[in-house]
Formats: C-alpha cells, sequence, structure tokens
C-alpha cells in the first residue's frame, strides 16, 4: 500500500506550481485578468468618455462590441493555435489587444473609440482562448480542477477591480490612462509568451480556419448584441431568437463541416462535450440577471450609493471564488457532486433573488448573491477538466478554447434576455419604484427555463454519457 501510494501522483498546489509551472501558471492568470477586467472597466468610464466623445446612445456598444469580438476570436483560437502555433499565436494576440487599447486611448470621437473596443475583444478572445488551449496543453489532467479554480478566482477578482480601476483613472479626469495601463500589462504579457509557452505543441498548419461556421456565429451574436440594446420588447426579443437560432445552426453545419469549429459530436447532448457546453452556456446565461441589474436596482428600492450597490453585487465572484478554491482539491465521487449541487443551488438562488429582491431585502439579495456566485465554484472547474479529459487528442485545441467562448457566448445571450424581460417590465421607460419592482422579478423569473436546462446538462454530463472521439 505504501508502494502504490508512493506512486500516485502529487494533487498539492506545491506540485501544480513545480516543474516549472509556476511561470506558466502566471501568465495564464495573466491573460484571463487582461480578458474579465478590460471586459467590466467601460461600466465606470463611459459617462466621462459620453461627455468628451458624445454618443451616450452607444454607452452599451462599448462592451456588446466588445463582447461579440471576444466571442469570434475565443471560438476561432483552437484552430488559429494549431495553425501558427500557441506560443506564436499567444504572442500575435497580445499585440492586436495593445493595438485596440492604443485606439480607443487616443480616439477622437466616440466611432474609433468603440472601433478600438472591439480590437480589444479580438485580442482579449484569443488571449483567453490560447490560455485554455495552454492549460489543456501544460497541465496533467490531476491539477486541472485547481487551475480551473485560479482562473475562476482571477476572474471574481477582475469583476471588482475592473470597474473600480475605470473608477479611479475617471475621477481624476484621465479615463484614457486606463487603457494605456492595459496596454502596458498586454504588451508584457506579449513579450513573456513565447519564452513561458515553451513545451506547448509547434505549429502544424490544422486543417484552416472554419470561416462559414465563425460568419453565421458572428451574424448571432450580433443579433444578440442589438437585442441587447433595443428598447422595443418585442423586437428585443426576436432578435434573440434569431440569435439562438443561428448558434444552432453553426452547430449544425459544423457537425457537416471538413474544417470544424468544435470537437466531435459537441452538439450532442449524450456525449461528455455536449452536455458539458450545453450546461456552460444555460447556466451562465441564467446568470446574467443579477450582474446586469443588481446594482440599479438595489440604488432604486433601497437606496443605496452606487458603490454600496457595486458591493452588493459583487458578492457573486466572492461566492465563486471562495466557493472554487474550498472545493478544488475534491476527487472522486464529489467531482460529480459538485457539479449538481451547484447546479442547483443557481436555482434556489434565483428563487432566492425573485423573493428578496422586490421587497428591497439587502441581506436576501446579498444571500441570493453569494450562493449565485458558489453555484460556479462549486460546478465550474469540474465540468471544465471533464470536458478537457473527453477531448480525444485532435480536438483538445479547439475543444478548450471552445470552453471561453461557451461561456461568453451564454453571458451575451443571458444578458439579452434579461434585458428584453426589464424593458417588458417597464425599465425602458424609466426606473422608478413601480418599474424596478416589476424587473426584480422577470429578469430572474424569465431565465429560470435557462437554469432548468442548465441543471439537467449538468446531470447528464456526470451521468452516464458517452465521451466524443474522433472516428477512426
Amino acid at each position: 500500500m505504501q508502494a502504490e501510494a508512493a506512486q500516485t501522483p502529487a494533487t498539492t498546489w506545491a506540485d501544480l506550481l513545480a516543474d516549472g509551472r509556476l511561470p506558466r501558471f502566471a501568465l495564464i492568470c495573466l491573460g484571463v485578468w487582461l480578458n474579465a477586467a478590460d471586459s467590466l472597466v467601460t461600466a465606470t468610464i463611459m459617462p466621462s468618455v459620453g461627455r468628451e466623445l458624445g454618443g451616450y446612445g452607444y454607452f452599451s456598444w462599448a462592451t456588446a462590441g466588445y463582447l461579440v469580438g471576444a466571442i469570434l476570436a475565443g471560438a476561432s483560437a483552437g484552430r488559429l493555435s494549431e495553425i501558427f502555433g500557441l506560443r506564436r499565436a499567444t504572442a500575435l494576440a497580445g499585440l492586436v489587444m495593445v493595438g485596440g487599447c492604443m485606439v480607443s486611448a487616443a480616439a477622437p470621437e466616440v466611432g474609433l473609440f468603440l472601433t478600438g473596443r472591439v480590437i480589444q475583444g479580438l485580442g482579449s478572445g484569443w488571449i483567453s482562448g490560447f490560455s485554455m488551449v495552454a492549460i489543456a496543453m501544460l497541465f496533467p489532467e490531476r491539477h486541472l480542477a485547481r487551475v480551473f479554480a485560479s482562473v475562476s478566482g482571477v476572474w471574481g477578482i477582475a469583476t471588482v477591480l475592473g470597474p473600480l480601476l475605470g473608477g479611479l483613472f475617471a475621477q481624476t479626469g484621465h479615463w484614457r490612462d486606463v487603457f494605456w495601463f492595459f496596454a502596458a500589462q498586454t504588451l508584457a504579457f506579449s513579450a513573456a509568451a513565447p519564452f513561458l509557452l515553451k513545451g506547448a505543441d509547434k505549429a502544424s498548419g490544422g486543417p484552416g480556419i472554419p470561416w462559414l461556421q465563425l460568419g453565421v456565429l458572428g451574424l448571432g451574436m450580433a443579433a444578440v448584441a442589438v437585442a441587447d440594446v433595443i428598447r422595443g420588447a418585442a423586437v428585443s426579443l426576436g432578435l434573440v431568437a434569431l440569435g439562438l437560432a443561428l448558434l444552432a445552426l453553426v452547430v449544425w453545419i459544423d457537425a457537416r463541416a471538413r474544417v470544424r469549429l468544435l470537437p466531435h459530436r459537441a452538439g450532442d447532448l449524450t456525449t461528455v462535450c455536449g452536455a458539458g457546453y450545453a450546461a456552460m452556456f444555460a447556466l451562465t446565461a441564467a446568470s446574467m440577471g443579477f450582474i446586469v441589474y443588481a446594482p440599479p436596482l438595489l440604488q432604486t428600492l433601497a437606496g443605496l450609493s452606487p458603490l454600496a450597490a457595486g458591493y452588493v453585487s459583487a458578492t457573486d465572484s466572492l461566492g465563486w471564488t471562495l466557493a472554487a478554491f474550498a472545493v478544488a482539491s475534491a476527487t472522486g465521487l464529489w467531482d460529480a457532486r459538485w457539479v449538481r449541487i451547484g447546479a442547483l443551488a443557481l436555482i434556489v438562488s434565483l428563487m432566492i433573488l425573485i423573493w428578496a429582491t422586490p421587497t428591497a431585502n439587502v441581506p436576501g439579495v446579498i444571500v441570493g448573491g453569494v450562493l449565485l456566485g458558489c453555484a460556479f465554484g462549486w460546478s465550474w472547474s469540474f465540468m471544465g477538466r471533464r470536458v478537457l479529459a473527453a477531448l480525444s487528442d485532435e480536438d483538445r485545441a479547439i475543444g478548450s478554447s471552445a470552453i471561453t467562448a461557451v461561456r461568453q457566448t451564454g453571458a451575451a445571450v443571458g444578458a439579452a434576455i434579461a434585458g428584453a424581460a426589464a424593458n417588458l417590465a417597464g425599465f425602458s421607460s424609466g426606473l422608478t419604484q413601480a418599474s424596478a419592482t416589476a424587473t426584480g422579478v422577470w429578469i430572474y423569473a424569465a431565465v429560470i427555463p435557462l437554469g432548468v436546462v442548465g441543471v439537467w446538462a449538468a446531470f447528464r454530463l456526470t451521468g452516464r454519457v458517452e465521451t466524443a472521439r474522433a472516428p477512426a
């Protein structure tokens, strides 16, 4: 027994960071930080941007354009890593993001500023996608849960610090400097990538780029992005439905294409990949109402200051981070149990928020927000590990990078659905006590069906599903 124990590979944090993995781990965390923090930084600088550049009506496009670019980049990252090699592709992605930051920082008018945001989205989406490929290529499977827990922690920190950094720069009257700040970080990332990603697969040329699938995906995400800013609820819902139909069309085309965007049978819910991606997409989409609408609702209903409301909404990130690290070492049966517990916890959190938000029960909202974060902290790393473990060698690059794209696509769709529900509740006509009360119910009630789909997919993922492999 002692001999067997001695032969069992270590799964401690010390072993994770041993054998030269610490610098790689730090680089991956920096890449995730750049993607997460830059996606959130405009939340607090847009009033300053609007005063200087005009274009108040385009506030949400600063995020929507960024997200569309990030999703397209994340979806294509796997194939690009095969064509250029992971080291070169990651370095080039950093340079793209640097260019986007420079365009936004120097923009003389709002159109060029928004163009810079799209370019930043492309660069950061590639960075995040390549970071997922690096995790799959460079870390043993026994460490994947801890690596994903760390990635979740970085996302949680970025959720708090991203808007805070933007606010600090805006408060001093130098909102442009926030983009120079990110440009400097990204330049350092780009310079370090070729040295720290040694050992990754060399460029193989790959089968090419799935242009048709990326084109349809772009149209679908454009429809969802427009739905997120349209005030008319009927039109908004129609655009969301169109976007979802186009996403389904991408999966259908991909299953029949010579050059694939997704792993084999990624749309088949009887496989690990199919069930895993479905769970990630649906659960992420179901969480977006709290992230987008909790701060303004709490300011109106509970009389909280913008800062206090922001801190309450940050409880989601706090719960995610603490829960992820708490279960990072779970193995055996608890691997599957935490996936199921997390998925069910999301439904419970939505029910708590439906009860607490309209009545301005701030402690109840905090409980709901923390539980919402815990739902992902308990489940996300194990879902990611199961998906990566099921990938064939042929699909490892595209399958790992797809995790980022699936998450961001779910976020965009969920935000659009929550926006349509809010507009139906009267949010677009002005935030009054009555409209805020109704919105506080419907932004959560509208996504419960998505949450149920996510729970169903999570149970399939942890049940007897097949491992999708390339045909012989």
